[in-house]
């Protein structure tokens, strides 16, 4: 069985340590199945790994990938949640909460084994590609928008990042809910593909023409001091990353004097997962993907990821029907 795999970590040159490989085929433990991958997504979780961030060297060769849908051993089409641990389910109830690919096998293989409990059905009507969008990304901005910043139709959020897998998702999700979205990139090419979607596209720092309800950060040091400027008095600031480093000063003062509540979000549940894919089944939003590429050009895949161009999720195409 071929899966893409770490076998080094170069924290300068991350991509060397990745390698497709012949390793043995998973195994199920009691409560676990095992599913044929159909489509698996990458994320910057998975330059991490290779940069050995979550990994011991004791580990390797560990599986990549946290995002996959694919087919049951009795023909179900399935999207995989990829958090293990989080509630016990097919691990014990006191182990701690792992991603795949940091404890357990990851997704970039053609056969995965997962808690059962772990697999949401998807609909014929969505193509694996799509729904191997959903589990990391997707699940996190949903997690983000409608939980987080609990946002409703008629509001209005501010998205730090264009082009990034969560803030794309973001934008696209607040959208579809019929919120007022503002999106901030330094790409203009980045701005004027997020206005196509309906957002309203602005430079970093730009000052909004509103202060926005709540706003969904991932960037931090560069855009935090604009995004608690830019949200309202109680208002709301979503976390669920911090790419450009933490802020150098947290700006107390102006959160507690504008009663603005910061709430962080790691990934989402498995009930959020359900409720995403029949949110996106539903009003059949298109979920932007920047490129797709075959197994066999995993290595490929990776570079287009590691340079940061792409537009929307990246993914490998592992089996077919």
């Amino acid at each position: 069985m071929r899966a893409g795999v770490v076998t080094h970590f170069d924290t300068s040159n991350p991509l060397a340590g990745l390698q497709l490989i012949d390793v043995p085929e998973p195994t199920c433990a009691p409560h676990w199945s095992l599913i044929q991958v159909r489509a698996a997504a990458l994320n910057h979780h998975d330059l991490w790994s290779l940069k050995g961030v979550g990994l011991r060297e004791s580990q390797l060769p560990m599986t990549l990938g946290t995002d996959a849908a694919g087919i049951t051993e009795d023909g179900q089409r399935v999207v995989v949640h990829g958090v293990i641990g989080a509630d016990g389910h097919g691990v014990g109830p006191t182990e701690r909460r792992s991603l795949l690919s940091e404890k357990y096998s990851g997704t970039l293989s053609e056969k995965l084994a997962v808690p059962t409990a772990n697999l949401i059905p998807i609909p014929d009507s969505m193509t694996f590609e799509t729904a191997a969008c959903l589990p990391t990304a997707w699940l996190t901005a949903y997690a983000l928008v409608f939980n987080a910043a609990r946002i409703t139709p008629g509001q209005s959020v501010l998205i730090q990042g264009a082009g990034g897998g969560v803030s794309t998702a973001a934008a696209t999700l607040a959208l579809a809910a019929g919120a007022t979205v503002y999106v901030t990139s330094r790409s203009a090419e980045k701005r004027d593909r997020i206005s196509a979607l309906g957002a309203y596209a602005a430079a970093p720092g730009e000052r909004l023409p509103e202060r926005v309800d709540a706003v969904i950060e991932t960037v931090g040091r560069a855009t935090w001091s604009h995004s608690l400027a830019s949200v309202k008095p109680e208002g709301i600031v979503a976390v669920a990353g911090a790419t450009s480093g933490d802020p150098t000063t947290a700006e107390l003062t102006r959160i507690f004097f504008n009663q603005i509540r910061v709430q962080g979000v790691t990934m989402g549940t498995r009930k959020d997962l359900a409720a995403l894919v029949n949110f996106v089944a539903h009003r059949n939003i298109n979920i932007p993907i920047d490129s797709v590429f075959p197994f066999e050009k995993l290595q490929q895949a990776m570079e287009r990821l590691h340079s940061g161009q792409h537009f929307g999720k990246i993914v490998v195409t592992v089996g077919h029907d």
